[in-house]
């Protein structure tokens, strides 16, 4: 004889089969696979994947996306004379920014960086009136995902060949005047708030 309980533990199955059907879910006997859990990523690169193999190279800083939050990673240019002069300056600043936009390497993908810069940002030196430090981007700053700007203003800012200010004085394509952005703990750890309208003093002085 079958219990009381038979028929209700029986219809209560069939009708959470029907739902799981009516949901597109198939049912299945076995437990389902969901993958493993989201791995962490290391945020750091082996030292010996940084050392240049070109003695005619040498490394430079910039700065990627890890985890929502900029970090250093070496990466090795060819090998040029600092100087002071603004030519020099705008090549140590495309030399950078050729790097902020190149695809990151397997080591880096594989330790969590990224970047956000455009492949079409370029670079050119300061106008007449612009201080001697400035430097305009072909977008305007404030219309660049906040990572980007924030990885620019951080990896020039950094540069011994830039002067090593913690900060960059961009403009963009138009007439407006170039700003200042700091490189603050709070950008390197929140580069979002590089949406804040706050973030950049404008710049009066003449170079």
């Amino acid at each position: 004889m079958r219990r009381p309980g038979w028929f209700s533990r029986t219809a209560l199955v069939a009708a959470v089969a029907l739902a799981a059907a009516g949901c597109g879910i198939r049912g299945t006997s076995v437990p389902v696979d969901a993958g493993g859990a989201p791995s962490r990523v290391s945020c750091k690169i082996p030292a010996e994947d940084t050392k240049p193999a070109d003695p005619g190279a040498v490394q430079v800083a910039v700065y990627l996306v890890c985890t929502s939050t900029l970090t250093q990673v070496e990466r090795t240019v060819p090998l040029t004379a600092p100087t002071a002069a603004p030519a020099d300056r705008l090549r140590a600043a495309r030399a950078l920014l050729d790097e902020l936009r190149r695809q990151p390497s397997p080591v880096e993908e594989e330790a969590g960086f990224s970047s956000a810069v455009p492949e079409d940002l370029k670079v050119n030196g300061p106008r007449a009136g612009d201080p001697a430090e400035a430097l305009r981007l072909s977008i305007r700053p404030d219309e660049l995902p906040s990572f980007a700007l924030a990885q620019v203003v951080c990896t020039y800012g950094a540069a011994p060949a830039l002067g090593r200010t913690h900060a960059a004085v961009l403009g963009g394509p138009g007439k407006e005047a170039p700003h200042r952005y700091d490189c603050s703990a709070d950008v390197l750890s929140n580069p979002d708030i590089a949406q804040n309208a706050g973030w950049g003093d404008p710049l009066s002085e003449t170079g």
